[in-house]
């Protein structure tokens, strides 16, 4: 393993890459799913099933594990790998995307932001410093700027004021992350939908010459077609030889898409909250286990799966255990969910390895295609 952190690109398809970050914990293998683990734990999963899946790294929430249990505590106790029992790479969010969610119970200005905690009304300043520094005692490896992420549709000046705020940030961070060997941070592209102030972002951003790029600010209410055109805008500016994080996305679909459009990162809540109220993705699409269409269907998910959950238990047990709230439902369509992104990730890798991308997402999109027809039918 390496002492160093580094990024290298094995194969291309188009836009589309392969490749690998090599740290200290580990090897992620690119395209990516990491699966969120916000407050130290992938809701509903043993770490040693995470990691069975395919997951090299793992994500969790400065601004949850700020409130609780406490960074100085997780740093006493070892740190957050020591704590969760995961020996592989953490990549840890800024609480940037928690200045949009909680926007009722914060106030942002140049200092940083200053949130009312939703737990117990107590007051927590993160500062550009102070998130780098939480970061570093949760013992993070690859740490992301504090940015003001806006949701949208936004009026242009407040998009603006957000980017050159989130810029201005970003140097702040670049200096408190100072040189952490085998470590990284990245910068986060801002902008909204609009062309120019993303395009002005990304320049600036790789002017810090800085270890990675996410491109932050959307799956926030736009239209996936402007997703898809906001990393058509950006893409082509972000260094080749550096990886490229698209926050918070989401949908096996827009997986698909962003990574033709040479996308190598990508973590949601999706997989994990989807399983928790009974929704599950698969090769033929996905399905609503609380329908009453199920209640009596024998047959697995998906026979074909790897996963004991998708290949082991009938549908109709799974509505059951849906439709009674038992905990076993939620574990066992959290285990599906996460294994079908896995496996979409791995299949993803090996058709840009391969050359035949376009195939392998004509391929896939018929499995979702042809399961809504035949519901139809």
């Amino acid at each position: 393993m390496t002492d160093q952190f580094s990024f290298t690109v094995a194969a291309t398809d188009g836009a589309a890459r392969t490749g690998e970050i090599r740290m200290p914990r580990g090897v992620i293998r690119t395209p990516a799913f990491m699966p969120v683990g916000t407050a130290g734990t992938v809701k509903a999963m043993y770490p040693e099933q995470v990691k069975a899946l395919g997951a090299d790294v793992v994500l969790g929430n400065t601004y949850h594990l700020m409130l609780r249990p406490g960074a100085e505590r997780v740093a006493r106790l070892g740190g957050l790998h020591a704590m969760m029992q995961w020996p592989y790479p953490i990549l840890t969010d800024s609480g940037g995307f928690q200045v949009m969610s909680l926007a009722g119970l914060r106030k942002l200005d140049e200092t940083g932001v200053r949130f009312q905690s939703h737990l117990d009304g107590s007051t927590h300043l993160l500062s550009p410093e102070r998130s780098i520094e939480i970061q570093g005692l949760l013992g993070s490896d690859i740490q992301m700027q504090l940015d003001e992420c806006v949701r949208l549709p936004a009026p242009e000046s407040a998009i603006e004021s957000a980017m050159r705020l989130s810029l201005r940030w970003a140097e702040r961070c670049r200096i408190a992350f100072g040189d952490q060997p085998g470590k990284a941070m990245f910068g986060i592209v801002q902008g909204g939908d609009i062309p120019a102030l993303r395009v002005e972002s990304a320049k600036a951003l790789v002017g810090l010459d800085l270890k990675g790029y996410a491109i932050g600010g959307l799956a926030v209410g736009e239209p996936q077609a402007t997703m898809l055109a906001m990393i058509e805008t950006v893409e082509p500016l972000l260094p080749t030889h550096k990886p490229r994080y698209l926050m918070g996305v989401g949908t096996p679909d827009d997986i698909v898409q962003a990574v033709s459009r040479g996308i190598d990162m990508f973590d949601c809540v999706m997989p994990t909250r989807a399983g928790r109220h009974g929704m599950v993705y698969t090769r033929h699409g996905r399905l609503n286990l609380r329908n009453a269409r199920f209640a009596e269907d024998n047959s697995p998910l998906d026979p074909d799966s790897t996963c004991p959950a998708a290949n082991l238990y009938s549908k109709a047990y799974l509505h059951h255990l849906v439709r009674a709230g038992e905990i076993l439902g939620m574990m066992l369509l959290t285990w599906n969910n996460l294994s079908y992104y896995q496996d979409l990730m791995a299949g993803l890798r090996k058709a840009i390895a391969a050359g035949r991308l376009a195939d392998f997402i004509g391929e896939t999109r018929e499995g979702w295609e042809k399961a809504e027809r035949d519901r139809a039918a």
